[in-house]
């Protein structure tokens, strides 16, 4: 009991928090990424890691909170820390000079991390819990009807009546706003995972070198960022190039199909 409530009172305790709660998220986003990515091995792929997934719901709703949780405390922790460093220094230097060692994504962590979360709650209602009211869906496919309107992500199901999840995505990137805006917190999501890691491996006190080359941690969470933004950005990208219209338009017509052929229902 001692111990617990030292990581939350002591500032080597809160940084052992963020540290083990940003790894957890790290892996999060890395398995996320990897879900994402089977879009390219086509709608079989993806759908049926959709189906695994929802299937478990006994598994998939402890994993959200835990999830949840670990971002509370990561966003508590970095609060609570930087008020700490602002009352231990409640004057700043003459001048206000630019920190001497540190990066530019260190300087605008808490910025960036603000930002990702409104990235993340968007991100969570158009296409987790599918809000109409977020798709900024018109007609990007050139469908041309007026049911798109209508049109709910976990309404649209493929030959095999489950959700289609491939489509959903490539609609959702056909929408320019809704790339360019998720490209950004892509970009603002590795830059805070450059420095993250970074922190997170001088937290727990992992510094070498190897082969006279620079300090082997840093290069890791440098390139383990550019990775993960390649591979994210990858698919935006490659749906506004075109990429999955052909199956998303037949998925399209199929439910409008379905919804013009039911009857209307009067009053």
């Amino acid at each position: 009991m001692n111990i617990a409530a030292q990581l939350f009172k002591s500032s080597l305790g809160k940084k052992y928090l963020m540290a083990v709660s940003g790894f957890v998220l790290v892996f999060f986003i890395l398995t996320h990424m990897m879900g994402n990515f089977q879009i390219f091995f086509g709608p079989y792929w993806i759908n049926t890691y959709g189906e695994f997934l929802h299937e478990r719901h006994e598994v998939l709703w402890p994993a959200r909170i835990v999830l949840i949780t670990l971002v509370v405390i990561h966003i508590w922790a970095a609060f609570k820390l930087r008020a700490e460093n602002k009352a231990a220094r409640p004057v700043g230097y003459e001048g206000d000079p630019k920190p001497f060692a540190a990066s530019h994504a260190s300087r605008t962590i808490m910025m960036s991390g603000l930002m990702i979360g409104a990235f993340v709650i968007f991100h969570l209602l158009h296409y987790t819990f599918t809000v109409r009211a977020v798709n900024l869906l018109s007609d990007p496919l050139g469908v041309k009807s007026e049911l798109l309107k209508t049109v709910n992500f976990d309404k649209l199901l493929d030959e095999k009546g489950r959700q289609d999840i491939y489509t959903m995505m490539v609609l959702g990137f056909s929408v320019p706003v809704v790339s360019a805006f998720y490209l950004l917190a892509i970009a603002l999501l590795c830059l805070h995972l450059s420095h993250g890691m970074r922190a997170m491996f001088q937290s727990i006190g992992w510094a070498w070198t190897f082969g006279g080359s620079q300090n082997v941690p840093n290069l890791i969470a440098r390139w383990a960022a550019v990775f993960i933004f390649v591979i994210y950005s990858s698919i935006p990208v490659a749906v506004l190039c075109g990429y999955g219209r052909a199956h998303a338009r037949q998925t399209l017509e199929r439910y409008i199909a379905q919804q013009s052929a039911q009857p209307v229902a009067t009053p």
